[in-house]
């Protein structure tokens, strides 16, 4: 029946088309339309009662320009093409983010090709480093006078710090952003009294917010200028980073298959969700971050743009409807929860309902193959 519809709409349109002026001509219903404007005439303006003078005054909604040609003008007229957008506009791959007294650094890159970057830019500042553990995406510097760092930096650091002869330190995060293959950039610095061998805390948030609002911006200036030549990638960064410490697949007491991830639930939810796109048995139709979830539809493949089915195989019948696809969906919620030092992932039906065991060891295990 669908392949016989299919037929009897190709055959009206074939019909359609040939020399039928009701549908195409000068009068058709598909008529260009684009001189209809030639024959438009102005009207006299909207007239206020006398006791409203006080109004705001009124402007016309579609002024007529004064450099167009008159309306004496007959005959077609063809609308010009749009100018194509010019590409230096495009939005830079770094940009400051504020909330609050709070700076960092939003960059459209993943993790990976953000640290060197990152690194980089204090080894050329005079930093050195102390810490690197580019599988949290984390690294700190030595305690430093500002006479060790380079000339510029080191004399406006010293400007915002309680002392000239104080040392200062550094920690620089990367955290994966929320949405995919972006990273969010913070840092924190802290100081302390020179000759002191006090091995000063990081504070949770910063406490000198004028010197970690200067690195920040100086470490965005350089990216900027980093992405314009071309950057590089951190080849362990992007192995390690999002790698949990460990990974097993176990039951909880109902019998359940439960996943337990060795990571922070950040990094756990970049793991999980690269390895649900990996896995290639699933579609991932949504993420709410917030509550730790991602749905999944089990009866759908992900998508393909490069196989996508053209107009007559969609007409006759191949690609399937939006309610058969409603019919035969099986779609699941993997649902992601901090537990102690680790993160538990489970498969639910919904919220109320926990997946059939196999469901949930079927998917579970994709998640392991394709974990680190």
């Amino acid at each position: 029946m669908k392949r016989l519809a299919g037929l009897s709409a190709l055959a009206l349109i074939i019909s359609s088309t040939s020399g039928c002026g009701w549908l195409w001509g000068e009068d058709g219903y598909f008529r260009d339309r684009g001189s209809d404007y030639l024959q438009a005439h102005p009207t006299a303006p909207m007239q206020l009662p006398p006791d409203a003078s006080s109004a705001k005054r009124l402007d016309p909604l579609l002024p007529i320009p004064r450099n167009v040609a008159d309306d004496s003008v007959a005959g077609e007229f063809e609308v010009p093409r749009p100018q194509p957008l010019v590409g230096g506009a495009e939005v830079s791959d770094f940009s400051l983010q504020r909330s609050g007294n709070s700076r960092w650094v939003l960059a459209q890159r993943s993790p990976a090709e953000v640290w060197p970057v990152a690194r980089q830019f204090f080894e050329d500042n005079g930093f050195r480093v102390a810490e690197e553990r580019p599988q949290t995406g984390e690294f700190t510097t030595t305690w430093q006078r500002f006479d060790e760092l380079s000339a510029s930096l080191g004399q406006r650091l010293a400007s915002t710090a309680s002392s000239a002869d104080s040392e200062v330190r550094v920690r620089v995060r990367m955290e994966p952003g929320v949405q995919r293959n972006t990273s969010e950039v913070y840092i924190v610095s802290v100081e302390r009294p020179a000759g002191s061998t006090a091995d000063t805390a990081f504070p949770s948030t910063s406490s000198n917010t004028g010197a970690d609002a200067l690195l920040v911006d100086e470490m965005l200036a350089s990216m900027n200028r980093s992405a314009e030549k071309g950057g590089s990638v951190s080849l362990l960064a992007a192995r390690d980073f999002d790698a949990p410490s460990r990974v097993s697949l176990s039951e909880d007491g109902s019998g359940n298959p439960v996943l337990y991830l060795g990571a922070d639930l950040d990094r756990a939810w970049s793991s999980v969700g690269r390895a649900l796109e990996q896995g290639g048995e699933w579609r991932v139709e949504d993420i709410n971050r917030s509550l730790g979830l991602y749905y999944i539809n089990l009866s759908e493949k992900p998508d393909d743009k490069q196989n996508q089915p053209g107009f007559f195989s969609r007409m006759f019948g191949s690609e399937p409807s939006k309610e058969e696809r409603e019919a035969r969906a099986e779609r699941y919620q993997v649902r992601l929860s901090k537990v102690g030092e680790s993160v538990q992932v489970t498969v639910e039906k919904n919220i109320n309902t926990v997946a059939p065991a196999d469901v949930a060891r079927r998917v579970l295990s994709a998640i392991q193959d394709h974990l680190g």
